[in-house]
């Protein structure tokens, strides 16, 4: 009996649906000539889904189909904006409510820098041409009579990296944008969507099916531990093999390797940097460097545990080629860094897993063969807020390392940011900065298989799995002064 997968909505179903046929016909080898007929097969019709007509969801779709593939080729950018899919959100921001008691102070207009408020038989109307959506008028109404409907991509981007054209679709600015993908998964009408190597990927593990020389590799996120929870973390591992990949390799073994080298990063440079921030989240490092430059010399040259397994792996086996697979948009920007370029050689997020394992109709509950002991506890924990610090703090206290290690846990992007306010000023209460940019870590990317509240704790209960009881154990092979686990 064929499996069901379960969705939070239908926003994530249209996007699976998408990710699952592009696959289907990529392992077909039929891709290129059956990608017109995509469109008929997510919307078969004639009734539309949810939109006004099955040609404008067609319409959609093909932009979908086109993100799948690889999206805009000629953009650094990892979110696109789907044009067709974005119109159906309220136009203008602030409106005046039946709350307006049509009182005489008028605060509203006068607070008004534009003069976009008019008074008719005492109430108060918006003049919308003439609005610039500074939001005084709802500051200053008594009765709190003016409505704020801001689109939820602008209100999820913390980056202030949305902004509207003329024709009210949404804009992002792609050098503010920190790729985090907060807007992916607030846009209601699934109007924003993340670019995919989905195709690139399958392409790579048919070539290594008839070429000796090429292995690739899977690099599985510590987040892992929270997304098929109907199987047991060896059956994922099995159906990844499944797919053709040579072996399976966590990536807290990387996360190992970057609290052993951060530790002793941190010791060597705190006395000149006076406060040190993490590097393993993308996203934060790009928001420091756009919106902080006078504290990007602040940032740990430690790569991240994504980067220290691929270059672990290739160090390994020269055949190697690494697929990290996790729940971040902004690893796959990561991967494009110039100093990074070529050690990951791409990225699959879990949406786009799911949906590899679903076309090829690999049903984890029927795999029974894998294994996956690789890191520590320590590695783990990563994949949640305050990991990081956890995982450093054990590695000063067992090798004995003399610092004064005083950090600050910051989870989510505002935290974040007040954070690196307070260090622009000296005026923060630590030395260490762990920056995630999700609220809650890893487990809450934007390219989970769900988004609801994630338990830490079951995060904790995969990291008590791991074998090796701690770091100095699950590196103790490995020859690590031959690998370079810096990022510059």
């Amino acid at each position: 009996m064929e499996k069901v997968r379960k969705f939070e909505n239908d926003v994530q179903l249209i996007k699976y649906l998408v990710l699952k046929e592009v696959s289907k016909l990529a392992l077909e080898g039929t891709l290129e000539e059956k990608v017109d007929t995509i469109p008929n097969v997510i919307d078969p019709g004639p009734e539309p889904r949810i939109r006004c007509c099955i040609y404008k969801e067609r319409e959609i779709t093909k932009g979908r189909i086109k993100l799948a593939m690889g999206g805009d080729k000629t953009s650094k950018n990892i979110i696109e904006v789907i044009d067709a899919a974005c119109d159906e959100c309220p136009i203008n921001r602030f409106f005046i409510t039946e709350a307006c008691r049509g009182c005489l102070a008028h605060r509203c207009s006068e607070n008004c820098p534009k003069d976009a408020i008019f008074h008719v038989a005492g109430r108060a109307y918006i003049d919308q041409n003439k609005c610039i959506e500074c939001g005084r008028c709802k500051e200053a109404c008594p009765y709190n009579a003016i409505a704020d409907v801001m689109r939820p991509c602008k209100r999820a981007c913390l980056a202030d990296a949305i902004s509207f054209n003329d024709a009210k679709k949404a804009v992002i600015n792609s050098e503010k944008c920190i790729q985090c993908g907060a807007c992916v998964i607030q846009c209601p009408f699934g109007a924003i969507m993340d670019k995919s190597y989905i195709v690139d990927v399958i392409n790579l593990l048919k070539e290594a099916k008839d070429n000796d020389d090429v292995h690739v590799y899977a690099a599985i996120a510590p987040a892992i531990a929270s997304q098929f929870t109907y199987a047991r973390i060896e059956q994922v591992v099995c159906g990844i093999k499944a797919l053709g990949f040579h072996d399976v390799i966590e990536v807290a073994l990387g996360a190992d390797m970057v609290s052993l080298h951060e530790a002793k990063e941190f010791a060597e440079t705190i006395g000149e940097k006076g406060v040190v921030t993490t590097s393993c989240c993308p996203a934060f490092v790009s928001y420091i460097k756009k919106n902080y430059p006078m504290l990007e010399e602040k940032i740990s040259n430690t790569v991240s545990p994504m980067v220290a397994i691929s270059r672990l792996i290739k160090h390994v086996d020269p055949k190697a080629k690494v697929i990290f697979i996790g729940p971040c948009t902004a690893k796959k920007a990561e991967m494009m860094e110039e100093e990074l370029r070529g050690d990951t050689d791409y990225v699959l997020t879990f949406e786009e897993l799911a949906a590899m394992l679903d076309a090829a109709e690999i049903d984890l509950e029927n795999c029974t063969v894998g294994e996956l002991n690789n890191a520590s506890y320590y590695g783990r924990i990563f994949a949640r807020s305050g990991g990081v610090t956890e995982a450093v703090e054990h590695v000063v206290a067992t090798k004995g390392i003399e610092t004064d290690f005083r950090p600050v846990k910051c989870n989510g992007l505002k935290e974040c940011d007040r954070a690196l306010k307070m260090a622009k000023v000296n005026r923060l209460d630590g030395n260490f900065i762990e920056g995630m940019a999700c609220p809650g870590g890893c487990i809450a990317g934007p390219a989970s298989l769900h988004h609801g509240p994630k338990d830490k704790n079951e995060v904790d209960k995969y990291g008590q799995l791991a074998i090796e009881e701690d770091i100095n154990s699950s590196l103790r092979i490995f020859e690590l002064e031959d690998i370079n686990l810096d990022r510059k």
